[in-house]
């Protein structure tokens, strides 16, 4: 037994021994020196472009106080930014087959939000309503979901901030205002996807574009950086890495498309609602991996889907991935940098 001991003694000296002769004891679990770094791959979001489920185009709030609560959007699919009352903007993100567990917060209709909801034949989820929204919800056919308590959403009474900035909703919630609407979409996706990789540097009026910077007002100021590692732009706001609550991840867009789009104060309203002249041709820009090259974007009327071409005529192809549609101010900055 003594011998036996003494043998342990023996082995477990020699091994401290060759760790001492090597430096400090390095722990089991830790990778030897010669095993290769694997870094962790980035998956860009794709679409299933064999869908053919309707998307929801939800209402989302973008006033100060409420932008550090904002979830989910980085399952959206295709995300409408434009300018509404008091300089401020306001999102409407479409979500397609996703299981999204928190969106928000949720605000109130604008009618010129609904041409872009019908173009793309999505089902409309908002909260409240503007006077002009309330009288073309029924004169354009609209389908909508009106998100309330209990049953599609809830209030987060414990944030510091106020009332209309509280309520948030899932696509389970949504789902229970279905009834008896129509969820296959008729008709093909808004936008032509490409599973290739796509080139714009040999376009007509290519421009290299890793830094984009989209002004709305004194008061909202967006702008991209492109990460050629991910070949995704990441998105700020005022300055600011645009994260998600939940997740603290900064959100990221492969698509960009910006649209200068005039706009004015509705005579006679008294809370600064806003028109907007979105009906003819505009001039716009469409960005990706890194590039940017003019478009133009026709839009035949407030039911039509806007079309989207190169200066050549043909129309534009993007890369499957999220897209960013930036409706900008006529008058406003647009910057585009290398």
């Amino acid at each position: 037994m003594k011998r036996r001991t003494i043998i342990f003694i023996l082995l477990g000296s020699l091994l401290i021994s060759s760790c001492k002769s090597k430096g400090n004891l390095v722990p089991v679990e830790e990778p030897l020196l010669n095993t290769p770094k694997i870094e962790e791959k980035v998956e860009n979001e794709t679409i299933d472009l064999n869908s053919k489920s309707r998307s929801y185009a939800v209402m989302i709030n973008n006033a100060s106080p409420a932008r550090r609560l904002q979830s989910g959007l980085q399952d959206a699919y295709l995300i409408y930014e434009i300018i509404v009352e008091s300089g401020i903007t306001r999102y409407m993100a479409l979500f397609m087959d996703a299981e999204t567990e928190r969106i928000g917060s949720i605000r109130s209709a604008r009618h010129y939000f609904l041409d872009y909801a019908i173009e793309n034949d999505a089902i409309y989820v908002h909260h409240g309503q503007s006077p002009q929204a309330q009288k073309d919800f029924n004169k354009l056919g609209l389908t909508r979901i009106a998100v309330g308590e209990p049953k599609t959403g809830w209030r987060e009474n414990e944030h510091n901030v106020d009332w209309e900035h509280k309520l948030f909703t899932n696509i389970k919630n949504i789902e229970k205002g279905l009834s008896n609407k129509r969820t296959e979409r008729n008709g093909e996706l808004l936008l032509n996807y490409s599973e290739d990789a796509i080139d714009l540097s040999k376009i007509e009026g290519a421009k290299k574009a890793n830094k984009v910077e989209v002004e709305y007002s004194s008061a909202v100021s967006n702008s991209y950086e492109y990460d050629s590692k991910t070949e995704r732009y990441k998105r700020f706001i005022n300055g600011s890495s645009h994260k998600d609550y939940i997740t603290n991840k900064q959100y990221t867009f492969k698509n960009i498309i910006v649209v200068k789009i005039g706009n004015s104060l509705i005579k006679g309203d008294t809370k600064g609602r806003q028109e907007l002249f979105n009906i003819g041709e505009k001039d716009g820009y469409y960005i990706t991996n890194g590039y940017a090259v003019p478009i133009k974007a026709i839009k035949s009327s407030r039911t039509a889907k806007t079309v989207y071409k190169y200066l050549n005529g043909e129309e534009i192809v993007v890369s499957n991935g999220n897209t960013f549609i930036q409706i900008q101010p006529l008058s406003k900055k647009l910057n585009i940098e290398d």
